[in-house]
Order: structure tokens, then C-alpha cells, then sequence
């Protein structure tokens, strides 16, 4: 599948870091909740605004913004009246992302006993945390992995 890549640009925060990268066009807090609602079947822009609380001029700069960075696409909606935002395959392949970050918060965000939301699968069960192997299948974290820089 091609990616969306993008030609380098001065404006990257670190122009060789993948996290950078990805920070500099889906790291800020409106654009990953757009993301997560989308990923739950937001499609139309009264739907974003109602499910986040975010204010107008912020939710057209963002939805603009995954749609030029090509994790969100515009299509007419099947009524034939509006437009609606889908997940492109880069938007959909920030479901992991987006996982993480649910259960870590999951994790850390909460006290104990608190009342969050629940990530369940087709079925209802609980989605199991998700835990990063390398070829082997044995566990991979910050303490047994490198970055090898570029060049």
C-alpha cells in the first residue's frame, strides 16, 4: 500500500524522527480526538463538534488537516446532501496508536475504581492490552530496543 509520505519540509520538528513526524501532523489533542471518533463512526462535522466539544474554527483546521495529510478522506455522504470524513488506510492504521494510548491512560489516567469507557471487541469482551514482540515474539520495550539514526 503507498503511504502518504510527504517531501521533506523545513517545518518538521525533527525531519529524521518518526515521532517528530508523526507528532507534527496528528499529535495534537483535537486531531487524535477527531481520529478516535472517526474510528467509532463519526463521519460529518455536527457529529465531531457534538462527540468533542471542539469549537468550529478548530475542527475545520483539523479536519482540514487529516484530510490533506490523507488520514481523513471527504466523500458524499449516501443521502447525497452533505459531505462526510472517513478513515483512509493511514487513518485506519493509527488504530494501534490510538490503542496505546487508551490503555495506558487506562492504566495511569484513572484512579482506581473510577468510571471510563471501555474499548470492547465486536462481541462485547474487553480488547486485550497490547503488548509490542519482536521476530522472535519475545516482548520488545524501551529498555531492550535502539533508535539507529539515519545516514
Amino acid at each position: 500500500m503507498p503511504s502518504t509520505a510527504h517531501a521533506p519540509d523545513a517545518g518538521w520538528t525533527d525531519p529524521e524522527c518518526p515521532v517528530a513526524r508523526t507528532l507534527d501532523l496528528v499529535g495534537d489533542r483535537w486531531s487524535l480526538l477527531v481520529v478516535r471518533d472517526a474510528m467509532d463512526g463519526a463521519r460529518s462535522f455536527t457529529e465531531f463538534q457534538r462527540r468533542t466539544g471542539i469549537a468550529r474554527n478548530i475542527l475545520t483546521d483539523r479536519l482540514r488537516r487529516l484530510t490533506a495529510h490523507g488520514v481523513l478522506a471527504r466523500r458524499t455522504a449516501v443521502s447525497g446532501r452533505r459531505q462526510e470524513y472517513v478513515l483512509t488506510d493511514a487513518g485506519r492504521d493509527l488504530f494501534p496508536v490510538v490503542l496505546t494510548l487508551r490503555q495506558w491512560g487506562e492504566r495511569h489516567a484513572f484512579a482506581p475504581g473510577e468510571a471510563r469507557s471501555a474499548l470492547v471487541d465486536r462481541d462485547g469482551v474487553p480488547v486485550p492490552g497490547l503488548v509490542p514482540t519482536g521476530a522472535d515474539g519475545a516482548v520488545v520495550d524501551a529498555d531492550s530496543t535502539r533508535v539507529r539514526k539515519a545516514g
